[in-house]
């Protein structure tokens, strides 16, 4: 049987009901313990209208086969994290920061180590079209409450350092996705003056799509970050496992920014440590934390090999461009509110403004991504690397990238949409824009 194009590089996501409806989410639950073989499984679920009926169906499947549900309940995909790192498999039922009519699944194996399209999803695929599921068992499992939210939250605020007589005032916008179920409870309990907005739970997501990625979305936070007098922004997605930040005067800053700020922070205090960063981030990222005496690895881009490359080099911390901030404290996996709050720490122990903070690891004239929509995604990245291959270092690691002594770019096909990303960085606006003008031009060729 051929099943809709919704099992992806790095989870299960289509839109309800004509890609993905309760039968095949039924069919996903069996595939999920047949291929793992797993007699326990957390499930936790965001606030999308369709995630209820998905989670129902979902552990049937599970439960049909042996298997135990620990139910979560609504939460956000680092809760869900949370509660999987000393668990069997793990599945959060989300569709992140896609619009309300798409649904999906984020799957992990034992201690939330996340399942890829090479390490099972396809192969989950594989097992539902072919309908070669075990067969029911003698016993069918349970579903059992599992009560995790003020555990995470404690072990969020943790983190925490700042307060005192002057308050940071942070506006965090949840989207009204998941985050709207963690971070009111997260940031009340700390010593800080946080203003809400958006934080109503609504999977409609009324206000705007849940994509801090895209700028339209940061218009109400900018204005209100502006208009309150705060300190600093946060704009979380539908899932809370990615987060955006704009400084004082609403300006964004971007995530590869903001990460070198955070490990600058984490380095301070673990002397020698080692960190990742995506190939696409500042060049200042590993510069920075070499200066300081810390180990700095590149990475692909990608939840899934970051977290296996961070297991393998015991990274204590890794950053995607993309919003992603990683923790070896949160088991290897995606912390949104660590990464506010190290952020805060560090302006209330400085007495720096986040701009002052974000200054020196925007030293570069860096593109951000710009996106192409291309046919021959293979005949641009040869054509790209015949013309600038010979003067630089080149690396297939994802996509291709050449290093030059004082520039590089890296050009990789998107793995959840149509487009070739390009991403580089220069001394000054001046020379990336002329690197750029270059490559687009052979870009646009394909």
């Amino acid at each position: 049987m051929a099943l809709p194009k919704i099992f992806k590089a790095y989870d299960i996501r289509g839109t309800v009901p004509d890609q993905l409806n309760e039968e095949l989410a039924y069919d996903i639950g069996r595939a999920f313990v047949t291929f793992l073989k797993c007699r326990q499984v957390v499930v936790g679920r965001d606030v999308r209208a369709t995630s209820d009926a998905m989670f129902a169906a979902l552990a049937r499947g599970i439960n049909d086969l042996g298997a135990d549900v620990l139910d979560i309940g609504q939460s956000d995909t680092p809760m869900l994290y949370f509660a999987a790192h000393d668990k069997p498999a793990a599945i959060m039922i989300t569709a992140s920061h896609n619009p309300p009519e798409y649904n999906g699944f984020k799957m992990c194996r034992e201690n939330a180590i996340p399942i890829s399209g090479d390490t099972g999803i396809k192969d989950m695929e594989s097992i539902a079209a072919s309908g070669a599921f075990d067969p029911p068992a003698a016993q069918k499992g349970a579903i059992r409450k599992l009560d995790i939210k003020k555990e995470f939250v404690a072990y969020q605020q943790k983190a925490a350092t700042f307060g005192g007589d002057k308050k940071l005032k942070v506006v965090i916008d949840t989207a009204n996705g998941a985050g709207s179920l963690t971070y009111p409870d997260i940031f009340k309990g700390l010593d800080c003056d946080m203003v809400p907005l958006f934080m109503e739970p609504d999977g409609a997501f009324p206000n705007h799509e849940a994509n801090p990625l895209l700028e339209e979305n940061l218009v109400d936070l900018k204005k209100k970050v502006v208009d309150v007098g705060a300190d600093l922004g946060a704009a979380i997605d539908g899932d809370a496992d990615r987060c955006m930040f704009v400084d004082a005067q609403g300006n964004t800053l971007r995530a590869d920014v903001i990460g070198t700020i955070v490990a600058l922070e984490i380095l301070k205090h673990n002397p020698g440590a080692t960190f990742l960063y995506d190939l696409r981030s500042t060049r200042a990222f590993p510069l920075d934390v070499e200066a300081g005496g810390g180990k700095a690895v590149q990475c692909r881009v990608g939840h899934a090999f970051i977290k296996n490359q961070m297991r393998e080099h015991n990274a204590i911390f890794a950053c995607e461009l993309s919003g992603h901030f990683y923790f070896r404290d949160h088991y290897f996996t995606e912390s949104s509110a660590m990464a506010l709050i190290r952020i805060m720490n560090l302006m209330h122990e400085t007495g720096k403004t986040l701009a002052e903070l974000a200054a020196p690891a925007q030293r570069l004239a860096h593109s951000g991504e710009i996106n192409f929509k291309v046919e021959d995604k293979d005949g641009v990245l040869k054509r790209l690397e015949e013309k600038f291959g010979a003067g630089g270092a080149v690396s297939h690691m994802d996509g291709l990238s050449v290093e030059f002594d004082n520039w590089w770019f890296n050009v990789r096909a998107s793995n959840t949409e149509p487009f070739l990303r390009l991403n580089l960085e220069a001394p000054t606006p001046d020379e990336t824009d002329k690197h750029k003008q270059e490559i687009v031009k052979i870009i646009e060729q394909g």
